[in-house]
């Protein structure tokens, strides 16, 4: 059985010659491959990094079980589709709903490992069914819609929790971050976010010692004198260890909150695999329900154990459009570099210090680019926003979802925010083109058809 795990050397395995990409199934020389995938493992770090903080969970299991995830998409692929899987930002919002209603960890993770179940079971029916069965179900207008309310249903977290512990760090930090991505050039481009934490920790040092503690809410939410950077953790921490497991718990009210996840999940993996395939020149539509349900298994495995969910890493597209080279070999060391730092509890304690500022500035470009990929989604697919059929229920929904409005259908279940406007797009836009008139009902493109920002660097965009 080839698992896709050999590989051709490319040329003299130094560099590829002008014009020519290295395929997935080929390397450079080791060091090299060695080397490519200690960029992929620092293009995901800062979403990664960020993600399992924002979410309450441990970085170190989230960064180890990344590497387990992508190990395990690698190989259901068969090496056809290079990919990075960190964890999914599009989870911050639920778990931010499930802590208010006073879940816990285990109920956060419990939610997300259903949604990994049911990822799993839309990939086998795209295998089964092929993609039009995502555009049956999930038109653009209620992809974009879906992903747009989760993205912008964040924003009263940056504005409350973050960014009030320190706005002039947030500031700062914001105004790097935003220049870093538009004004930086390829490889550090993709890692702007990770250049903000850096850039936001050497900030907040600064401070402390030129300003001292600042007055102000810390991160249990009371307002005290405290130090921006708190490092003392660090200094406790062991260089090597395991992370800390723990098992989910299981919660209809959490689970209906995570459930709608599953559709930006959906996008996410389309995009993904229409890029790589447009930049390697190589169809991967046959391979698009294999890494739905590859993303899918890898979430439940994480969230078995404690872990954040997983999904595909349009960072590290960036990195294989910049150097062109899409060798599966290069994410395999990538994914060696995520366990080992995975075991090394004194990683874990940095990323764990990391100041409520820095996230606030960070949080602020990172949800608003959450949200605004549903626009993108839109602009790509073309959808017509003229059209009263796809106008209403994504109007709806989106203002249900950002506004956090609730639905009490009875004193023990309500729906709200997330969970209600994803149900009130879904289902208003089926009801409503059920009763539509024909001229309505104009066909819109398939969901993968455009809703990756690689497009654009692609052979064939360029040809």
């Amino acid at each position: 059985m080839d698992l896709g795990v050999r590989w051709k050397l490319h040329g003299d395995g130094r560099t590829p010659a002008p014009g020519a990409v290295v395929r997935p199934d080929e390397r450079l020389s080791w060091p090299r491959t060695v080397g490519l995938g200690a960029q992929h493992v620092v293009a995901m770090f800062g979403a990664s990094f960020v993600a399992p903080v924002l979410m309450g969970l441990d970085p170190n299991l989230a960064i180890m079980m990344s590497g387990v995830a992508t190990a395990i998409f690698l190989l259901a692929t068969r090496g056809r589709v290079p990919s990075y899987l960190g964890c999914s930002l599009s989870f911050v919002g639920v778990a931010a709903v499930i802590r208010a209603q006073g879940g816990t960890s285990a109920t956060v993770t419990g939610a997300v490992f259903v949604v990994g179940i049911a990822l799993f079971l839309v990939g086998l029916a795209v295998q089964r069914f092929g993609a039009r069965i995502i555009h049956a179900t999930m038109p653009p207008i209620v992809t974009g819609a879906v992903v747009m309310l989760i993205g912008f249903n964040l924003a009263p977290v940056t504005a409350s929790t973050y960014w009030p512990q320190d706005q002039w760090t947030a500031l700062l930090v914001m105004l790097f971050t935003g220049m870093a991505l538009v004004c930086l050039r390829g490889f550090w481009s993709r890692i702007a976010i990770f250049l903000g934490l850096v850039f936001g920790y050497g900030i907040s040092w600064a401070f402390d010692r030129i300003f001292g503690r600042i007055h102000s809410m810390s991160p249990s939410g009371k307002v005290t004198d405290h130090w921006r950077l708190d490092l003392s953790g660090v200094s406790k921490a062991d260089w090597i260890g395991l992370p800390h497991f723990h098992g989910p718990s299981f919660q209809w009210s959490a689970i209906l909150v995570a459930l709608p996840v599953v559709i930006a999940l959906v996008a996410e993996n389309a995009g993904h695999v229409k890029a790589v395939g447009e930049m390697t020149g190589d169809p991967l539509d046959d391979k698009l329900g294999t890494a739905i349900s590859a993303d899918g298994v890898g979430s439940m495995l994480s969230t078995a154990v404690g872990g954040p969910p997983n999904t595909t890493y349009s960072e590290n597209i960036g990195v294989m459009a910049a150097t062109r080279v899409y060798s599966t070999a290069a994410y395999w060391a990538a994914a060696g570099f995520a366990l080992l730092f995975g075991v090394c509890p004194k990683f874990g304690a940095v990323v764990a210090a990391i100041p409520g500022g820095v996230l606030g500035g960070i949080t602020v470009i990172l949800y608003g680019m959450i949200g605004l990929l549903g626009a993108q989604i839109w602009l790509h697919a073309k959808v017509d926003l003229r059209n009263p059929l796809n106008l209403v229920p994504a109007a709806a929904g989106i203002i249900i979802g950002v506004g956090n409005v609730s639905m009490k259908f009875t004193g023990d279940f309500s729906l709200s925010g997330i969970a209600l406007g994803t149900l009130v797009v879904i289902t208003g836009y089926h009801a409503l083109r059920a009763f539509a008139p024909a001229h309505l009902k104009k066909q819109e493109p398939l969901l993968d058809e455009g809703t990756s920002a690689y497009d654009a660097q692609s052979p064939r965009a360029k040809s």
